[in-house]
């Protein structure tokens, strides 16, 4: 199988990913249906193999065109609190809800 040199890195939920084509990433959750499109805009980095561009911040004229496959939640993060000779101890946990995306497109605009 023919491995494509293009990816960018892209920006959402305050994470950055690094995606290219057929990719599968799992974000922050983002209120789309499942089987919807969905294009990230915010591309900070994108590169084809020979090129590289990066953005201040962000591309203007780079996408990533992405379609939502599942939602879904993470695994469960512990954070325990304790105070020694105290008597207080305290276990919280977390699940993180999620999107998973499969990328279909990566678009770079020519400069």
């Amino acid at each position: 199988m023919k491995e494509s040199k293009l990816y960018a890195i892209v920006q959402t939920g305050n994470k950055q990913y690094r995606v290219s084509c057929e990719a599968t990433i799992d974000v922050e959750r983002l209120d789309k249906k499942v089987g919807s499109n969905i294009r990230l805009k915010e591309v900070l980095l994108a590169s084809d193999g020979k090129k590289v561009r990066v953005g201040r911040p962000y591309l203007k004229d780079a996408s990533v065109v992405c379609e939502v496959i599942a939602h879904h939640r993470g695994k469960k993060v512990i954070a325990f609190k304790y105070k020694k000779r105290k008597r207080y101890k305290k276990k919280i946990g977390h699940r993180q809800e999620l999107t998973r995306l499969k990328v279909k497109e990566v678009k770079i605009g020519e400069k």
